[in-house]
């Protein structure tokens, strides 16, 4: 018995789960970009987007602490802080967005409840980029 036929699944399976391993959003910030910071209003995604796959290409968890920016590269730490309680939260930024005139960044559903009601909506925040 012959396992040839076998040979070209298993090496399209290899191929796959080393690729799809090299995809994932880094940990850390860059140098360059620490101290970055911005004041504008912040968001927090729809309950629809659970499980929708990001810009990133990682899945959207509203319990996770995330967040979009519309030019900060993927995996940038991003302090959030809210300008009318000052409570804060640390983000990684994993999607692309908000794509609204004035807004600078939508958090997670869970981030954006660490530090403001979600009633609220839209606050004004101030972000900074971590190390």
């Amino acid at each position: 018995m012959s396992f040839l036929p076998l040979r070209p699944a298993f090496l399209c399976l290899a191929v796959f789960f080393i690729v799809s391993g090299c995809s994932s959003v880094p940990e850390r910030s860059r140098p360059q970009d620490v101290g970055f910071t911005e004041v504008g209003e912040a968001s927090f995604y729809a309950m629809s987007y659970q499980f929708s796959t990001t810009a990133s290409g990682e899945r959207y968890n509203h319990l996770s602490s995330t967040a979009a920016h519309r030019t900060l590269p993927f995996g940038t730490k991003v302090k959030v802080t809210n300008l009318a309680n000052n409570k804060s939260t640390t983000v990684k930024i994993n999607d692309r967005g908000p794509f609204v005139q004035g807004r600078i960044i939508d958090l997670s559903r869970s981030a954006f409840s660490d530090i403001a009601d979600t009633d609220a909506g839209i606050i004004k925040v101030r972000i900074t980029v971590l190390p």
